[in-house]
């Protein structure tokens, strides 16, 4: 009994004393209310500001994230489409796939501008390290082949438009003296089997290191022949688009 009252008397003495804190801090904010209210209301205004940026900037962040996740996916399921789905593009939509290739590699102010007077540019932009790019489109069939003349064509658009590297892009191979003048002048030529890797992620400017490389051997050239019929020997085969 007497352990209870003991308790029962602590109890009571600390509910008076928090009484008794509760009403001299009332007291002292009645008493100093003129003095600290400004205070106060520019902390209650501080924190307010400090909710509402950190709300635009999680929602900022989030959008961000959204929209990197985006366009790593789409850069992947770009970057995964076979061959023969590219085969099966027009003309322009190859123009738009290999311009989109092109800014998945970190590519800037990329644009389409082939058609009608294009002067032998289908895609221009720059490169990460700020050099201008021309780049010419052929989605030829299989069983044709890039000619000299052709790659003489993109190296003086390459002179018209100031560009510092010409790009050759086309899904069917090119002859051996048409890849030659390519490697001699500067020109990155990327013909099917290049075109490949760049397809399923290797980068543009990777494929610079193998210039002229990767049409093959003979038993290369015989699996060719096998697959997609005999390569002719110059231009005047029929073509499918651009």
């Amino acid at each position: 009994m007497a352990q209870k009252r003991t308790r029962r008397t602590a109890a009571r003495r600390r509910r008076n004393a928090a009484l008794a804190g509760g009403a001299l801090l009332l007291i002292l904010l009645v008493a100093f209310w003129s003095a600290i209210w400004p205070y106060l209301l520019a902390a209650l205004a501080v924190g307010g500001l400090s909710a509402g940026a950190w709300r635009l900037w999680r929602t900022d962040r989030l959008h961000r994230d959204a929209d990197q996740r985006w366009r790593r996916e789409d850069a992947i399921q770009g970057g995964h489409r076979t061959l023969a789905e590219v085969d099966a593009m027009s003309g322009t939509e190859f123009e738009d796939h290999v311009a989109a290739l092109c800014r998945r590699d970190g590519c800037t102010e990329v644009r389409r501008v082939g058609g009608a007077g294009d002067n032998g540019a289908d895609v221009l932009g720059r490169l990460p390290d700020g050099r201008t790019l021309i780049v010419q489109c052929k989605r030829y069939t299989t069983k044709s082949t890039i000619a000299a003349r052709d790659l003489r064509d993109l190296l003086g658009s390459k002179a018209h438009f100031g560009a510092d590297l010409a790009v050759f892009v086309t899904t069917t191979r090119f002859s051996r003296q048409s890849l030659d003048f390519a490697v001699q002048n500067g020109i990155l030529a990327i013909h099917r089997d290049s075109l490949g890797l760049w397809n399923n992620g290797a980068a543009l400017q990777s494929l610079l290191n193998i210039n002229g490389a990767g049409q093959g051997n003979e038993q290369h050239r015989a699996r060719w022949k096998n697959t997609y019929g005999k390569p002719p020997q110059s231009r005047n085969q029929p073509r499918d688009s651009k």
